[in-house]
């Protein structure tokens, strides 16, 4: 979704985006033509496992090169820059890319390998920004670190314009674990709400991927406060109206913060856990921990413990909005960089 928002930023300056992407289990790749984006589109591999996947990458990096090199020889000249957003890749696939490309940028949070890059994402808060990436990138490359270089689509900007100040009542729960929901934490959030008194309103929002929609319809169908909602295209708003987030420790992390959202965190996926926890340390955020260590009851007792304390959900409010200075956020960051990298 990231480059999503970064390709909608980049066409508004009249720039031609195309993706590549590989048929995988979960793609995007209709959500992304229906933004009017062309698509090339690498072949299924057999495996199909998350883990597989990774060690298809490890040891078929050289294929996906020519795979790639196929597509931006055949079809496309004078490429100004290549973003890559690739848990599986590393500098010795970039490096065979690179003389095909004017400029190459990578999208990272783990700093686990080394890249071959000019420019080098890593929207997330850490307390060592700074140093992560000193030794896997080259001298030359310009790093852009830290929440201030977050890639919010345009309704959160729009959003922001009119963001609530918020008095820690809560009213209205918003839930939503990302696009597929892989751990199945939605419906262990309704199975903890659902004991709430008072019948607050909660929005539970899904992606259309999320093998257990059916199942989590049902659920809210079954409760009268709950509001079943299937790949939103307003999430800023649900956001702004939402007097509680709980969701997962990925994107929508900024995107709570940005508008000043309390929230109650699990992480699902492990490049989300060191995020999460710095963000929770900064007191923008209440994190449960990873997803196997947290239960339905736990989830219970710390959002009534928020409806008891309005003053502690201020506060969170307060923290999220810090982390984040719309000032720059709103002036396009990254899209500036790979401008004046271009230059």
């Amino acid at each position: 979704m990231r480059c999503l928002t970064l390709a909608e930023q980049l066409k508004k300056r009249k720039v031609c985006v195309s993706f590549v992407c590989r048929d995988l289990e979960g793609n995007l790749i209709n959500l992304i033509k229906d933004c009017d984006f062309s698509v090339f589109v690498l072949p299924k591999i057999k495996r199909t496992g998350t883990a597989d996947i990774f060690k298809w990458y490890k040891e078929n990096w050289q294929q996906d090169v020519c795979d790639t090199l196929n597509i931006i020889t055949r079809y496309r000249s004078g490429i100004d820059f290549l973003i890559i957003d690739h848990y599986g890749l590393d500098e010795k696939w970039e490096s065979q890319i690179h003389p095909f490309t004017k400029k190459v940028m990578v999208i990272d949070d783990l700093a686990n390998r080394k890249h071959s890059c000019d420019i080098l994402l890593d929207q997330n808060l850490y307390i060592n920004a700074q140093e992560r990436y000193k030794r896997l990138v080259p001298p030359r490359c310009q790093q852009l670190l830290g929440p201030n270089y977050v890639l919010l689509r345009e309704e959160f900007i729009r959003t922001s314009r009119q963001a609530r100040i918020r008095n820690g009542e809560i009213q209205t729960i918003l839930v939503f674990f990302g696009g597929t929901d892989p751990t199945n934490e939605t419906l262990k959030t309704l199975d903890a709400l659902v004991l709430l008194e008072n019948n607050r309103k909660v929005h539970v929002v899904v992606g259309a991927s999320n093998k257990r929609k059916n199942e989590i319809k049902e659920y809210c169908d079954r409760h009268s406060h709950f509001f079943f909602h299937c790949q939103v295209s307003n999430m800023a708003e649900m956001m702004n109206e939402a007097d509680l987030a709980i969701g997962a420790g990925g994107t929508t992390t900024w995107e709570r913060c940005y508008l000043g959202l309390p929230s109650i965190t699990i992480s699902i996926a492990e490049n989300q856990i060191e995020l999460t926890e710095v963000v929770s340390q900064f007191g923008a955020t209440i994190h449960l921990g990873s997803h196997h260590e947290v239960t339905s009851a736990r989830i219970f007792e710390t959002v009534k413990d928020l409806i008891k304390h309005p003053k502690k959900v201020q506060i969170l409010s307060e923290r999220a909005s810090k982390l984040i200075n719309p000032k720059i956020v709103n002036t396009y960051p990254v899209v500036e960089a790979m401008m004046e990298e271009r230059k």
